[in-house]
């Protein structure tokens, strides 16, 4: 099944565990095949949990009270009385396992040099973003290239970099970010729009090393087609498309006979 987009396919955030799963396998094999021999790339698992917390205030019809001795009283209508109930913390869902990919130096024990974080929309929550910041500081603490890619419209900005350092040109539905360990106090972007192929990009080793070139836009195709992602095209993504980039999808969908 051909991914009708040229780029990146804004209904692929419907079906995000499954291509993030397949899609950082991709990555890890295609980085293999082009490493040096004693470099090698690991998809490394941590596991999260969802936590969605809420606080309710309720105004209760009928309290139910135990009679005291010497006490008529069973029950009372107290409509006037505010009764604030506990928080309520629901686990959505059972423990999830993160995965980012690790370029190890076998020579020296396997020490990490460079690691790659394919962005998810948990970690562009409130909550996701303390726990990815926390994981931003290790790697950058330990002096490790990091390489963010973010494919998730909407959520927090939570890239390795201050937002208000961020250029107009880059302000994109999608953004990468990487961060060299021999230039850390600057940030290479790869500003991608909805309408481009994803780009290539370089994927920074040791200082001794090459870059080695990534190319994103083969892979997501293929992912796409061994996925068999069977989307709902006639409806629009979520989250919504600004109205410009909206009515271009619509044509494009419309030219492939994907919406009446």
């Amino acid at each position: 099944m051909k991914n009708p987009f040229p780029g990146m396919n804004p209904y692929l955030q419907l079906r995000w565990a499954d291509f993030h799963t397949s899609f950082t396998v991709a990555i890890r094999d295609a980085l293999n095949q082009n490493l040096p021999g004693d470099l090698e790339a690991r998809v490394e698992e941590s596991i999260t949990v969802d936590i969605e917390a809420e606080r309710r205030t309720i105004y209760p019809d009928v309290s139910v009270f135990q009679e005291e001795s010497g006490s008529s009283i069973a029950t009372a209508t107290v409509s006037s009385v505010l009764v604030t109930e506990p928080m309520v913390v629901a686990l959505r869902d059972d423990p999830r396992t993160e995965r980012h990919i690790e370029i190890l130096d076998l020579k020296s024990g396997g020490r990490v040099i460079t690691a790659i974080e394919l962005l998810s929309p948990a970690n562009k929550t409130s909550e996701g973003r303390e726990a990815y910041h926390k994981k931003q500081a290790e790697f950058i603490a330990a002096r490790v290239n990091l390489v963010e890619i973010d494919f998730i419209r909407g959520g927090l900005f939570v890239l390795a970099m201050p937002e208000r350092k961020l250029p107009r040109r880059c302000q994109t539905p999608y953004l990468i970010n990487v961060r060299r360990v021999t230039r850390f106090d600057e940030a290479f972007l790869y500003p991608i729009s909805l309408r481009d192929p994803l780009p290539n990009i370089r994927i920074p080793l040791r200082p001794t090393d090459s870059d080695v070139v990534l190319q994103l836009q083969p892979l997501l195709d293929e992912c796409y087609d061994r996925g068999r992602y069977r989307m709902n095209y006639q409806q629009p993504p979520d989250p919504p498309l600004p109205a410009e980039d909206d009515a271009w999808v619509d044509q494009l969908l419309r030219e492939q006979g994907l919406r009446p």
